[in-house]
């Protein structure tokens, strides 16, 4: 099992007890422990646009999409058009 936390009470109180020790012993100052940094949780309006950014994407995917097809089926157009003109010239 994990080691029980120390509340910052009992952090602070060590601290205190070893820096006084320290004075009197000579030693130099103990490095200072670096801040932890409290983990963010998601809120509901952060979650709430991420699901709208996620259904804009996919919106505009499915637009890419539907313009390429567009564009393929233009072109393939042009192409049956052109051997059409061709077949008629001969």
């Amino acid at each position: 099992m994990a080691a029980k936390k120390k509340s910052v009470l009992v952090q602070r109180v060590n601290e205190l007890e070893d820096a006084v020790t320290r004075m009197f012993t000579g030693e130099p100052p103990a490095p200072k422990a670096k801040k932890r940094r409290k983990a963010k949780r998601k809120t509901v309006k952060a979650a709430a646009k991420g699901a709208v950014k996620k259904v804009k994407r996919a919106a505009k995917k499915t637009a890419k999409k539907a313009k390429k097809t567009a564009k393929k089926a233009k072109k393939v157009a042009k192409k049956v058009v052109r051997k059409a003109k061709r077949k008629t010239r001969r």
